[in-house]
């Protein structure tokens, strides 16, 4: 039953994030509990169901690079502002995705999960749209408490 709350919580989250910042797609990755890769474990604005059978390494693609350095990363104009291989953001290829805003989802202060929002036209994320996806990444970091717990 927690983990149908924890869910709905999600998806609360995400579709109010995905209507007030007015992008076209966000999506939540979660580090795996085994090992270092990263799976999209959740979307909404998805063009298809690609995002469910994408894996990063930790340290690759978004989510992975967001994970290993804790940080936020903006992309405005994806792909023509890209550092390394396409074929290493499986994400904005699957979605279709011009710009990005991410940032890690923190449990016990280390990153394991990453809020993305994106749009599928060139754009830069204003502070405030930044600012509200922080927050949103904070507040699924208190719905997804239980279900992160099994890392410690």
């Amino acid at each position: 039953m927690t983990e149908i709350r924890e869910l709905q919580a999600v998806v609360e989250v995400c579709e109010h994030l995905k209507s007030k910042v007015l992008c076209d797609f966000v999506g939540l990755a979660i580090q795996n509990k085994s090992g270092p890769d990263v799976r999209w474990h959740y979307a909404s604005g998805n063009l298809n169901d690609k995002y469910k059978r994408i894996t990063v390494r930790f340290g690759k693609g978004i989510a992975g690079k967001i994970i290993s350095s804790g940080s936020p990363m903006m992309m405005i104009d994806f792909p023509n502002d890209l550092i390394g291989k396409v074929t290493d953001y499986p994400i904005m290829l699957a979605e279709k995705l011009v710009s990005t805003y991410a940032v890690p989802v923190f449990f016990n202060s280390v990153p394991k999960g990453v809020l993305l929002v994106g749009k599928r036209e060139t754009h830069a994320f204003s502070e405030d749209t930044q600012q509200q996806v922080k927050e949103s990444a904070e507040s699924l970091e208190q719905s997804l408490k239980s279900y992160l717990k099994t890392w410690s």
